[in-house]
């Protein structure tokens, strides 16, 4: 019996001081979580990251052992286990950003790695460079930055966002049955200077992203506080302007609060000035009331005018009868605005689980002039078309989190719940005349959309392995009421979809990982044409996957590519002359991506992004089969500098491929290459910059579509290319005073 005891005490002071899990929490000088520390036990080489609460679990651990602790934009730190029952919290410097701390391993996502180091060597200047952040991901713009962006990705014409989920600080920013276009995404209420981070993914793998996200999802994450207070003025070409302000309210170790503000306006290089502006308004509050509480506010408005000169035709300008950036109807623009309030809460219910929570709430308005035929319908007054909207948005979100740990094994479980109502009144498409007179109404009526989603997303870690898989479930009701009816009626529709995904990644070393990922995803119809075709295809499923790696080769060199697979059930096609979107056949696109980040020098990155697609239609006959305007190859890199002694710029250059128009390919969408320029001087309050877009002056097509026009003194129709002419040599001084 005394041997027994014995033993069993032995072993019991063994478990005590070998082989233990702990605990621990990462924050900065401020006191703030930071998110994707990577944590190295420097004795048994296990690793782990922190979480987006800045908390990590590490097992086996053993006294005496030393953690490696590293993160872009810190100092490495390590830490020497003095205690295995009191939970760790540790403190990182700031420091210039290096890609030397990278670790990689299953709880990082790569790609948020490398938005991570651009948005420090190349940060966003403008709300076009916001999307732009995103590797792969290419953008036009046709109204000046009037009107939401043309997206392109993975080999897609996404339009405004039909198939790339889009959110800022969780709060949806697609329109569901929006009066131009299903997923209109437009971001243009987002001051670039508040974004911190960019949380992004491409294909239909992730549990918490539901409608839109089938070639993507993209979360922009705001700044919780501000390092300091400033005003930027920025004076460019065509009488362009911009005011910055923004003002650090309250900053302490509980609380932070700032407010920001922004006025631009410029009437463009186009003949007809495009009298744009847009005023901006954002404030946000995050305060920890308790210990285990705390509690967010954020509030944004826009409001923005412009006229614009719409997509002319190659003909016209071939022929002499107007200039690149002239006009057939320059009585094109709109108008938009959109405010939001959402309240976050987050409940700390020990050092394992969380809840977090959100509601929200938008009001937002919309009214757009477009003329994309010119007198095809219409031979006298023209076949202007008035698009217009006014909209209330009401959601929640809510997530429980759980971590686990269990022999060698730790796991987590996400388990949440969506829910968003979009109430659309008076979705109007008219025609008309010089922006003043309707001439008649083709669709008006009102819309109520309501979305119910749920999802468990679970995470396995068994030694180099992690194994995630995950099912969401979404519930869509559809209302349409008709206006133009002459009895009052009420349509209705609901679908359910399921969407189960697995994703499994390995670590073949430190600086090896491997994955294998897949999905269903979806995206959802226009409310207007799953009721005219009695609910069919009203949730076309997307089925992806990806085989891929993340490498670090050497110390300053990331690298991520892989081969990717995605099938869309229903893809979608815009039809200028009466300003709608209408469903077609089934698709399939594969390719490659390649992403390299690298530091030469401890001042000097490099980035290099590419991606080539084979995309066809898989119910048309060859020949027949290409999918208009989706690009097969892109490219786009850059350098940027940043200095100690406070000189810093960036030389940055895009290239698309030629790209088919139509499915024949008979009519081809001219490739451009794109070279921007920045350059500046930081003191200590003072910051002075020039900014450069298309250094070289290339004369270039932003955005190009196959459309049937006539011009007013044409007898028969012509299809041809249709394109808003991209900015020419374009110079802008920027002076920022920081307090």
């Amino acid at each position: 019996m005394n041997r027994i005891f014995t033993a069993f005490f032995f072993l019991l002071i063994h478990t005590n001081l070998f082989g233990q899990t702990i605990e621990g929490t990462v924050i900065n000088g401020k006191k703030e979580l930071i998110s994707d520390a990577q944590i190295l036990n420097l004795a048994t080489k296990d690793h782990t990251h922190s979480d987006e609460n800045g908390k990590f679990l590490l097992q086996n651990i053993s006294l005496g052992d030393t953690l490696k602790l590293s993160h872009i934009g810190f100092e490495v730190k390590n830490v020497t286990i003095e205690s295995l029952t009191s939970p760790l919290v540790i403190l990182l410097e700031e420091k210039s950003i290096s890609l030397e701390g990278v670790v990689i391993s299953p709880k990082t996502n790569a790609l948020n790695l490398i938005t991570a180091i651009d948005l420090q060597t190349n940060p966003v200047n403008s709300s076009q460079d916001i999307l732009r952040q995103v590797p792969g991901l290419f953008i036009g713009q046709h109204a000046g930055g009037g009107k939401a962006e043309q997206i392109f990705l993975r080999g897609f014409d996404i339009d405004h966002g039909t198939d790339i989920g889009i959110t800022v600080d969780g709060l949806p920013v697609n329109m569901v049955s929006h009066a131009h276009g299903q997923g209109y995404a437009d971001l243009h209420f987002v001051i670039p200077e508040t974004v911190d981070k960019i949380d992004f993914g491409k294909g239909p793998y992730y549990a918490d992203k539901g409608n839109f996200a089938t070639a993507g999802y993209v979360n922009f994450k705001t700044k919780r506080n501000l390092d300091h207070s400033s005003i930027k003025i920025e004076k460019g070409q065509f009488s362009t302007n911009r005011i910055l302000g923004m003002f650090d309210v309250l900053n302490n170790k509980k609380h932070d609060a700032y407010i920001a503000t922004e006025y631009i306006s410029t009437d463009g290089p186009f003949e007809s000035p495009q009298n744009f502006n847009r005023i901006n308004l954002f404030g946000k509050y995050t305060g920890n009331i308790t210990p285990l509480d705390k509690l967010g506010v954020t509030f944004s408005h826009l409001t923005s005018k412009w006229d614009a000169s719409g997509q002319i035709p190659q003909r016209a300008v071939d022929l002499g009868m107007i200039s690149r950036f002239g006009a057939i109807d320059d009585t094109e623009g709109g108008n938009t605005g959109r405010t939001n309030v959402m309240v976050n809460y987050e409940k700390f219910i020990d050092e394992q689980s969380f809840i977090k929570s959100s509601v929200f709430y938008s009001k937002y308005d919309f009214e757009l002039y477009s003329n994309f035929t010119f007198f095809l319908e219409d031979e006298i007054n023209g076949d202007q078309i008035k698009q217009k909207e006014s909209r209330n948005i009401y959601g929640l979100n809510s997530e429980y989190y759980r971590s686990f740990s269990f022999n060698e094994v730790e796991a987590t479980l996400q388990a949440g719940v969506n829910l968003r109502n979009d109430q659309s009144n008076n979705n109007e498409l008219s025609h008309t005349l010089n922006r003043r007179q309707t001439l008649a109404q083709i669709q008006f009526g009102n819309i109520i959309e309501t979305n119910l989603g749920t999802y468990i997303n679970t995470n396995f870690y068994y030694k180099k392995w992690t194994i995630n898989p995950s099912i969401r479930l979404d519930y869509f009701d559809f209302q349409y009421n008709d206006a133009l009816q002459t009895t009052y009626l009420t349509q209705t529709s609901s679908k359910t979809i399921v969407s189960p995904k697995l994703n499994v990644l390995y670590d073949y070393t430190q600086n090896l990982q491997l994955y294998l990922k897949g999905g269903k995803g979806f995206h959802s119809n226009d409310t207007r044409i799953i009721l005219a075709q009695n609910g069919k295809e009203t949730l076309p499923a997307a089925y992806g996957l990806d085989a891929g790696l993340v490498w670090k080769p050497v110390p300053k060199l990331l690298v991520n590519t892989a081969y990717w697979y995605l099938f869309l059930g229903q893809e979608f096609v815009y039809v200028g002359d009466a300003g709608i979107v209408e469903p077609s056949g089934k698709t399939r696109r594969q390719g490659i991506d390649l992403s390299i980040r690298y530091q030469p020098l401890k001042w000097l990155f490099w980035n290099f992004d590419t991606n080539y697609t084979h995309a066809r239609s898989m119910e048309e006959e060859i020949g027949n089969d290409y999918i208009p305007l989706a690009p097969d190859f892109i490219i786009e890199s850059g350098l940027s500098a940043i200095h100690k002694s406070g000189i810093y710029g960036g030389a940055n250059i895009r290239h698309i491929k030629d790209r088919p128009a139509n499915e024949d390919n008979s009519i081809v969408a001219e490739g451009y290459t794109v070279v921007d320029l920045n350059m500046g001087y930081k003191l200590k309050s003072l910051n002075f910059g020039i900014q450069i877009q298309n250094l070289l002056n290339t004369e270039w097509n932003e955005t190009q579509f196959a459309t049937e026009s006539r011009l007013q003194n044409e007898t028969t129709a012509v299809e041809e290319i249709h394109f808003t002419p991209g900015t020419p040599f374009f110079i802008k001084g920027v002076i920022e005073y920081r307090f």
